[in-house]
């Protein structure tokens, strides 16, 4: 029998600080980016409030730490405070190309880091911060890692760039500046020793060749190097239009839902490892390996990064078979990820992966072990189902609130397509790893088959009338849709199953 229990509740938070402390945390990051107090001030007061959760009793020590990790946030986020580029005039500036954010046509759009400028009316270069947006167009060509000086003028993101604007804002990016040849001052596209980036960038090169020795049709092949490598390049602007209108456009670009698939599958092929002596400890060790190694292959986008860590911790609650320690290690996480860059906060790829695994964590394991059965075909089916639509209904509110739409055939679309997703990601990632060309006439007609079969549905469901809906949730709307969720999350941690004893008959 199963019953309420709030001391189970308050004994298990009390096992986990780091998901007590995250909301502080973030409480002070979103104060200080409303109210700007002194350092001094904010500084000062987290040392007296953690002076007096040393010295009081629990109780009270528990309110001093909430407020000391309150008043911390607030000063890490004033700490951070870059100093500003300046705007709207013309200027030469110093940049480390970051990551490519798009590809369309003969355009592209890199993110940069500005490290230092010089302005038209000074001779002088001076220390500056923030990022930038460069549109280039077809003259040149930046890359991840590339340094340059380059000139021209920022133009800052206005109301008219609406919640893009905002977003790019909340990112830490200063304005966008348009870039042809003759703006490029000096280029250092030189790569010194062996770097991770440079390691990154040849893994995914090399990824985009073996992909393309499948020597598939243009649309099949576009999916599959912008599925499995993040290569977007060659897909076109009606297959993209399509995955758009159809609310399946997340499997485009590499992210959280690609990596969960490679995580998935690695647990799956390994499932024979802890038969071994302490071979249980090797195949968690091996698929945190593995899919780091995927996301080398992709690259190295941010949103990769910030997913492959998460799924390292996911991989760390099967092993401890604890969605309790789990959540703690997420929350420790978040709170370090954080503290590295506070606009990770207001960055729509963090909320959407940490979201994503904590649903994961607090529900969608639990409901694969209620489903498993003995026969493991039956289980990696399930528990591709249950993760697949934990993550979608736990990230739907965030979605509708970010991008004011909900594709209707999209929910009915992702279950199958992420079933199809699985299938052609995996298959990919086998024929990556396998350097046997002899294979070829195999895996080509499945990969270019489950590659046709996604591409034709989602095409249909795209032509459908009303396939998408426009429906924005308010910020109070989607504030309550998760606290609804975390209410039902900590009335089933307070859950207790009773345990029936059977007196013997006399």
């Amino acid at each position: 029998m199963l019953r309420i229990n709030p001391t189970i509740l308050r004994e298990r938070l009390m096992r986990m600080p780091m998901v007590r402390a995250l909301p502080a945390l973030i409480a002070g990051i979103l104060l200080a980016d409303h109210y700007v107090l002194p350092l001094w001030f904010t500084g000062g007061g987290f040392l007296l409030c953690g002076i007096a959760a040393l010295l009081t009793e629990e109780r009270t020590a528990g309110y001093a730490t909430l407020a000391a990790t309150l008043l911390f946030g607030m000063t890490v986020t004033i700490w951070g405070d870059e100093p500003q580029t300046q705007t709207d005039i013309w200027g030469e500036y110093e940049v480390t190309i970051r990551e490519t954010l798009s590809e369309q046509g003969r355009r592209s759009s890199v993110g940069a880091h500005i490290r230092a400028e010089r302005l038209a009316d000074s001779n002088k270069w001076l220390p500056s911060g923030g990022n930038l947006l460069i549109r280039c167009d077809s003259t040149i060509a930046l890359s991840p890692g590339d340094n340059a000086i380059i000139c021209g003028v920022i133009y800052p993101f206005t109301e008219r760039s609406g919640g893009y604007g905002r977003l790019m804002t909340r990112r830490g990016y200063v304005g966008t500046l348009y870039l042809n040849k003759y703006q490029v001052l000096n280029l250092d596209t030189t790569r010194h020793g062996i770097s991770l980036r440079r390691l990154s960038t040849g893994l995914h090169e090399g990824a985009v060749m073996r992909l393309n020795r499948l020597q598939l049709s243009p649309d099949e092949q576009a999916i599959v190097n912008a599925m499995t490598a993040g290569d977007r390049r060659t897909i076109s602007a009606t297959l993209r239009d399509s995955y758009s209108r159809s609310g399946t456009s997340h499997l485009l670009a590499v992210s959280g839902l690609h990596v969960g698939i490679v995580f998935m599958l690695t647990n799956l092929v390994l499932w024979w490892m802890p038969l071994l002596r302490r071979g249980h400890i090797a195949r968690n060790i091996l698929v945190i390996l593995l899919i780091w190694l995927y996301a080398a292959t992709t690259g190295f986008p941010p949103s990769v990064i910030r997913a492959t860590l998460m799924f390292s911790i996911l991989q760390f609650a099967l092993a401890t078979s604890s969605e309790y320690i789990s959540m703690n290690t997420l929350c420790g996480t978040a709170f370090v990820m954080l503290l590295f860059r506070t606009d990770y906060l207001f960055d729509i790829s963090f909320q959407l992966s940490f979201l994503a695994v904590g649903g994961i964590i607090a529900w969608g394991i639990p409901l694969t072990r209620l489903l498993r059965s003995r026969v493991r075909v039956l289980n990696a089916l399930s528990a591709t189902l249950s993760i697949g639509i934990t993550a979608a209904v736990v990230t739907a509110p965030l979605i509708s609130y970010t991008f004011g739409q909900v594709s209707i055939i999209g929910l009915l679309l992702n279950p199958i397509v992420v079933l199809i997703a699985n299938l052609l990601v995996g298959a990919c990632t086998i024929w990556m790893l396998l350097p046997l060309s002899f294979l070829q006439p195999v895996f080509s007609p499945v990969i270019g088959w489950l590659a046709r079969l996604q591409n034709l549905l989602i095409e249909y469901g795209a032509n459908l009338p009303h396939a998408t809906i426009e429906l924005r949730l308010s910020g109070l709307q989607c504030g309550f849709a998760y606290a609804l969720f975390i209410l039902a999350t900590l009335f089933l941690w307070s859950i207790e199953r009773e345990k029936s004893v059977h007196l013997p008959s006399e």
